[in-house]
């Protein structure tokens, strides 16, 4: 039989990287039973004794709030486990032991593991762990997990848990609460309710208005309220329990750490007042935005024209093995001409932005920035009625929208998570990116100059492009607040990590396969079955048009009207599997023959939509859309496993859509204005 260990802590102590070294690559995912929250199990083998280690959503407390703080306690409280590893945060080592504190009345097999020694000897905080340990009664293990230090010690004391069985609680209440307690735990033993840990239950039993009065009555299998002994008597405020609590935490902390005087700390306090001011804070935050994409578009004009000659000079060999091997015209066109051109455009175009994109922001994430430029935002956002974690979804959002919708489950109120969930397809995502910085090359900064002046051009309408979406993030979580979604902001807890040297190959590595590669084979493969599909709209023809003139014919007046065209319409109705094929499917339906032509620049490709009537109002009413549509495919599909509702998925789509309608018009009727 394994036995089955859970991994518990609060947010940012390294439980992951604790979770890895300890199972390897012996691991799996999925989500919990009718939950959307994802878990992690793993296995691993020591002394001949094998363990299945169950990751569990990181918390605080297990007075939960969030759908993953709940899970967390609900595992921790119901299910069955042979034992307990608690990871703690050296820096933080009193705020953790309130999550240790709690769980030791569950379970006295537990194992603490105290990590990122590594970070507090650099801040000069030494903790006496023979010390606490005597305290808590329980084993405790020093480790630093990113370099694998401790681990063995932690394998030990887990293998020798049984053999030291804990006699005593973790620490006393009041002697009031104490009373009251050891009446009902009697009870609870005398009746025979023993399913759960006595001591835990009746803790429970006495606090006003539990959270967990169902979820015991329902394990039980019948009302527990229905007990004389139970239903009568005083009760305690859950807040009494929790002030004890932390008042043995900081009592605990204080015997065990010892800090001394510590010039990182200092820089660490220096650096915050700095990033997280109110003057400088949303600058400082703004520059280094503008400086991965600047990084972004000078760093990827000369791989993407590489990737165009390559593409280029292997197309030759395909058409002539097609020709040796006397392949129909048809089937030909279709390969080449539909479905090869459009692969190498998808590739081209997003592989070089994104490879340079991904890495930077991750970067950032290393570093501890992205918490602080949540933390800016949160002023703005509590101002829309909304919750100051939407900030961190939003830039998730930034990498891609699905990812930003799966995001918000870290929002514990349900209508502050459905604003986040739709206006999260406001700010542009990776899919939308190569499309607006190929229209600002062309139409607002020039793709033919290569002065250092055009790519700081090119970063600062980018950057417009950027907040115009963010500020239409706040305006309609504002207007949804106030209407369709009612209600006041909550508060909420952010912790702001320290700042630490990021691993620059993990970063590498992890933003490349995870991120880029992940992203663009999610391209290629929606890219392949639509660009036949657009092959075949093209080429088969209804009289004297294609079915996609016809479409083009049809949608026209609308897209005249919006300062656009039938073209561009019927390429983001088409481009609805991925945002990556929109252009693409334009140069396809500009083209007579149906097939993507030649190319080796993006004058090419400025050139042909010149040719077919492009203006500066339609490359402005072009970014404009392409920033405020509806999302694609997968964030749909995303949304709608989210919320569970097909109608939020549908007012999904509407409101972004709207947005870019409305604005599409403004901006025409002022060129037509002026003439």
């Amino acid at each position: 039989m394994k036995k089955r260990i859970a991994l518990a802590g609060n947010p940012n102590v390294g439980k992951s990287t604790i979770f890895n070294a300890l199972t390897g690559m012996h691991q799996h995912t999925g989500n919990w039973p009718g939950k959307t929250v994802s878990q992690a199990i793993g296995e691993f083998k020591y002394k001949d004794v094998e363990y299945e280690l169950v990751d569990l959503p990181g918390t605080y407390s297990l007075i939960s709030h969030s759908e993953e703080e709940t899970v967390a306690r609900n595992f921790l409280c119901f299910e069955k486990y042979d034992a307990v590893i608690v990871v703690c945060d050296s820096l933080c080592l009193e705020r953790n032991l309130n999550l240790v504190l709690q769980i030791l009345e569950i379970t006295s097999n537990v194992v603490v593991c105290v990590n990122l020694l590594d970070e507090a000897k650099k801040k000069n905080v030494e903790i006496n762990l023979q010390l606490l340990e005597q305290q808590l009664g329980i084993p405790v293990v020093g480790t630093e997990a990113r370099r694998k230090k401790g681990i063995d010690r932690l394998l030990e004391s887990l293998s020798t848990l049984e053999e030291r069985k804990q006699s005593t609680v973790a620490f006393r209440y009041s002697p009031i609460i104490e009373r009251r307690v050891e009446e009902l735990e009697n009870f609870l033993l005398t009746e025979k309710i023993t399913k759960l840990p006595a001591r835990w239950m009746a803790l429970r039993l006495i606090e006003e208005d539990t959270v967990l009065e169902k979820e015991i009555s329902d394990f039980l299998g019948f009302s527990i309220r229905s007990c004389e002994l139970i239903s009568t008597g005083s009760k305690i405020s859950k807040d009494d329990l929790v002030a004890e609590i932390m008042k043995k935490a900081e009592f605990i902390s204080k015997k065990v750490v010892c800090c001394k005087e510590s010039k990182c700390g200092e820089r660490v306090k220096k650096w915050d007042k700095i990033l997280t001011s109110k003057l400088m804070g949303i600058p400082i935050m703004l520059g280094m935005l503008m400086i991965i994409f600047w990084l972004t578009i000078t760093g990827a004009n000369y791989p993407s024209q590489l990737l165009f000659d390559l593409f280029s000079y292997i197309e030759e060999y395909i058409v002539q093995f097609f020709e040796w091997i006397s392949c129909p015209s048809w089937l030909n066109s279709l390969l080449v001409g539909g479905i090869y051109r459009t692969l190498s455009w998808v590739v081209s175009v997003m592989l070089p932005p994104m490879a340079i994109f991904f890495p930077l922001f991750t970067l950032l994430e290393d570093l501890g920035v992205l918490p602080r430029i949540a933390f800016n935002l949160d002023r703005a956002f509590q101002k829309c009625c909304a919750c100051g974690k939407q900030a961190l979804c939003m830039m998730m959002g930034f990498g891609c929208n699905a990812a930003g919708v799966i995001g918000t489950r870290i929002i514990d109120s349900k209508r502050e998570r459905l604003l986040a969930i739709l206006t999260n397809n406001l700010v542009p995502c990776n899919g939308r990116f190569p499309t607006i910085i190929v229209m600002i090359s062309m139409f607002f900064v020039g793709v033919s100059a290569n002065s250092g002046v055009s790519s700081l051009l090119q970063v600062f309408f980018l950057t417009l492009v950027i907040l115009l979406g963010i500020g239409m993030t706040f305006l309609i979580s504002y207007l949804l607040s106030k209407t369709l979604l009612k209600g006041v902001p909550s508060s909420f807890t952010l912790e702001l990590p320290p700042y630490r040297r990021p691993q620059f190959l993990k970063v590498i590595v992890r933003s490349i396969f995870d991120k880029t590669l992940h992203v663009l084979s999610r391209a290629i493969i929606v890219t392949i079955p639509a660009g036949t599909l657009i092959w075949i709209l093209a080429n088969i023809h209804i009289g004297n048009f294609s079915i996609l003139a016809h479409i083009n014919n049809f949608l026209n007046p609308f897209g005249q009207l919006l300062g656009l065209d039938g073209v561009i319409l019927t390429a983001f109705l088409l481009g609805f599997p991925a945002n990556e094929i929109v252009i693409p499917i334009m140069i396809m339906s500009y083209l007579s023959l149906g097939t993507i032509t030649d190319y080796s620049s993006i004058l090419e490709l400025k050139s042909l939509l010149i040719d077919h009537g492009w203006t500066m109002l339609t490359a402005i009413n072009m970014v404009l859309i392409c920033l405020f549509h509806y999302p694609c495919s997968t964030t749909c599909l995303t949304i709608r496993k989210e919320t569970g509702s097909t109608k939020w998925m549908i007012y999904s789509m509407i409101i972004p859509t709207v947005c870019g309608i409305i604005l599409c018009l403004f901006t025409t009727f002022i060129f037509r204005l002026i003439g």
